[in-house]
């Protein structure tokens, strides 16, 4: 189950997405890029009524970005301008033409002539709007300018033009010495490439104060809500160098340097720009700015905050109890009730890591909800509801509690609360084992659209709470034997969280789960060996558990049964119970292959008491399961079959196409050991009602592609069938079961010894 405690930094720079770099040394000023803009606004204006209407929507839509974005080559924004006005576009080239091949007098006049866009009862441009604060600022800028450097922006738009002038020559020459049929695919090629390419989103040199905020911004919007169309970490970290080579204390890049660095998982660049962005946010003053003398003591204690979160991100648990017990220190200096309520938080996940407390955590919820923290008192509310699903309480309490804190969610409109709870519902039902409730979870995460404002383009819901549910949906897929469509929920998760994401480890377990269950089914044990590794990687636990599974399946019962023990003892220090309820069961069944059946009894027993105790019905179901081909081995199959009825419900409703096919197996092997004392008509009829059990469990297996269970079922009907001296069904199950004997390996097992 996800944490629900990633949402828990304290994160200065980002309030919906946007960035306040509220201190940045550069101004702005006129560069020939923004020239380019002020000749396509002039142009527009000029245009009037002779757009059409849908051409100016283009344009308006085009335009804020180009304002607020860094400069561009001319080709580029030629580009960009054709895509919505062509002739507007030709407008543009040529008075810019004009002015680089004129005289210095042409760009003078043309900033004398701005000015005349205010003027008039009824201007173009409205001197408060976006664009004319756009104009305002390059007016007042350009009129600031000192002859030498006015000459020098004027050589600079003339090497500007020239530039794009010989980029268009070479384009001409290549065209000439090109097949027509090889140029159309390389232009389809490069249009498709274009928007794509990092090397034209680079900031060739400083930006202004502007364009450092919107980079910024885009940027941390990006990483929240759709962290593929962000730059990738190096390009990024790349672009976050160049703006603090200009300016080495602009605080809010070293904090996106750092939310940069987590991406990564880089430890020591995390640390650095975390450090690094408080300290310069102290000597900038920009906190004691805004927060008067406090600013001072609130940057120092939000900064030990931040770095005991980091710490604890990265598992050292002693210096992230060092940095807390500092910035609880500080905290209760100044009397800050909102950083102690998150150290609150934090001081119970660390505690977390040593024994099980609810004492903080219902502490925490209460003092969030006196001092009005509805974000934190939830985070709280869910945290307790995971360790209560844990500790095994009851569904439908945990249900209740889960709707009083969506109440809180959509009161206070906090989206991304919104998805933990309903990845929390999925996960709980999951635990429990009802997969029809959890795929129904699932879907209502999937259909739901996000609260928060985003670009178009940009894929909402990029988090953690989305890669948990699409897994689960993902395994569920698999376990009903639905692999291609599985198969399509892992490309979509590669897509959407790639392998450098920090949530592609979730994915990236779950698809080398289903990948070890499809070869453990088609008896391809050393495939299934081979993805252990990678399974180890990503979950210690889960990993040592599948090893034992595959050493259990090629007969290498000691090995497998000295692995488990070690498993139990350390699944039991770490209060893993369902990992404990499924290697009991394990080693039950190494029991029964080794012919100790009355030893896998008290460990069924005890399977079974944890698996109720903690309210966990699919796997006390499959228990009983267990139980039920214990007694049917022991010899009392019409007990078997008695206690069968009980648990076969859950697993035929919830369960996975293997344990269905289990379990009919089961119930076919029962009813003919049972037909043994029947009359001779009540025998066949036994005897057919098993014929009809096995054909549902061959169903199943066939599903799923398990070839041993359907070598395995194959021979019990072909039995069957002679004895009702069928003989056409028997040859046919016969014939079957010979060619599925001889493609696979036989173990030297009795085929009645085994329940999976």
């Amino acid at each position: 189950m996800a944490s629900v405690h990633e949402s828990l930094y304290f994160n200065p720079m980002l309030t919906n997405g946007v960035v306040h770099a509220n201190v940045f040394g550069v101004r702005d000023w006129v560069t020939p890029h923004k020239m380019a803009l002020l000749v396509l606004l002039s142009e527009l204006g000029r245009a009037g009524s002779q757009l059409g209407l849908l051409e100016r929507r283009r344009l308006n839509r085009l335009l804020l970005p180009l304002l607020q974005g860094p400069d561009m080559a001319l080709s580029r924004l030629r580009k960009a301008i054709e895509e919505c006005c062509p002739h507007l576009a030709g407008s543009v080239h040529i008075r810019l033409k004009l002015m680089a091949e004129g005289e210095l007098k042409d760009m003078e006049q043309f900033f004398d002539d701005l000015s005349d866009s205010f003027s008039g009862t009824e201007p173009e441009v409205h001197k408060t709007s976006v664009v004319g604060l756009f104009l305002r600022h390059m007016i007042l800028a350009y009129n600031k300018l000192s002859f030498s450097q006015v000459y020098k922006l004027y050589t600079a738009l003339q090497q500007y033009f020239q530039k794009d002038e010989k980029k268009d020559g070479a384009d001409e020459n290549e065209m000439e010495l090109t097949n027509p049929e090889e140029l159309d695919g390389k232009m389809e090629k490069e249009e498709l490439d274009g928007p794509l390419r990092e090397e034209e989103i680079a900031c060739s040199g400083p930006l202004s104060q502007k364009q450092a905020e919107y980079f910024l911004s885009q940027q941390a919007s990006l990483l929240k809500n759709d962290e593929t169309k962000a730059l990738a970490p190096a390009s990024l970290q790349k672009e976050l160098n160049n703006l603090l080579k200009f300016n080495p204390d602009f605080a809010e890049a070293h904090y996106l340097s750092y939310l940069n660095s987590l991406r990564v998982q880089d430890v020591f660049s995390s640390t650095h720009s975390l450090l690094h962005y408080f300290d310069r946010l102290i000597l900038t003053g920009a906190e004691s700015k805004s927060n008067g003398d406090e600013g001072y003591g609130r940057s120092l204690r939000y900064a030990a905050l931040n770095l005991a979160a980091l710490h604890c991100r990265f598992g050292h648990y002693q210096q992230a109890e060092l940095a807390l017990q500092e910035a609880i220190r500080i905290a209760q200096e100044s009397n800050d009730h909102v950083c102690l309520q998150h150290c609150l938080s934090w001081l119970y996940i660390l505690e977390q890591k040593i024994f099980d407390s609810c004492v903080l955590l219902e502490h925490s919820v209460n003092k969030s909800l006196h001092f009005g923290l509805p974000y934190l008192a939830s985070l709280g509310i869910q945290s307790l509801v995971q360790q209560r699903a844990f500790a095994g309480k009851a569904a439908n309490k945990l249900m209740d509690a889960l709707k009083d804190s969506d109440l809180l969610h959509w009161k206070h409109s906090l989206s991304e609360l919104i998805d933990i709870s309903i990845a929390q519902k999925t996960a709980i039902w999951r635990l429990y084992g009802r997969s029809t409730m959890a795929l129904q979870q699932a879907q209502t995460l999937l259909s739901m659209n996000s609260l928060e404002a985003v670009n178009v383009g940009v894929q909402q819901n990029n988090t953690e709470s989305f890669a948990v549910v699409l897994c689960h949906l993902a395994e569920l897929h698999a376990e009903q034997g639905y692999f291609a469509a599985a198969s399509e929920i892992l490309k979509h998760l590669k897509e959407r969280f790639p392998p450098n994401s920090q949530h592609a480890q979730l994915w990236m377990l779950f698809d080398q789960k289903i990948q070890f269950e499809r070869a453990m089914n088609d008896g391809r044990y050393h495939v299934a060996d081979s993805l252990v590794a990678g399974i180890t990687a990503l979950n210690s636990t889960e990993g040592v558990y599948r090893k034992a599974i595959v050493l259990k399946a090629q007969n290498q019962m000691s090995e497998a049964h000295k692995l488990l023990q070690k498993l139990l003892i350390h699944c039991q220090k770490i209060k893993n119970t369902e990992m404990v309820i499924r290697v009991l069961l394990s080693i039950a069944e190494l029991y029964w292959r080794s012919s100790c059946h009355t030893i896998a009894l008290p460990v069924l027993l005890q399977a079974l008491a944890l698996a109720r105790e903690y309210s966990l019905q699919y796997l006390a179901s499959e228990t009983v399961l267990n139980l039920a081909f214990s007694q049917l081995i022991l010899g009392i199959p019409e007990q078997a079959l008695n206690i069968l009825h009980m648990a076969i419900e859950p697993i035929l409703a919830h369960g996975a196409v293997l344990d269905k096919g289990c379990a009919m197996f089961l119930v076919a092997k029962c009813q003919v050991a049972s037909a043994a004392s029947y009359t001779p008509q009540k025998k066949i009829e036994a005897l057919e009602s098993a014929v009809l059990n096995l054909n549902e469990a061959k169903t199943y297996f066939a599903k799923v592609d398990c070839k041993e269970q359907l070598r395995d079922v194959l021979y019990f009907q072909a039995r069957l069938f002679h004895t009702l001296g069928k003989t056409q069904e028997r040859n046919k199950c016969a014939m079957l079961f010979r060619q599925l004997h001889q493609e696979l390996p036989a173990h030297g097992v009795p085929l009645i010894n085994t329940f999976k």
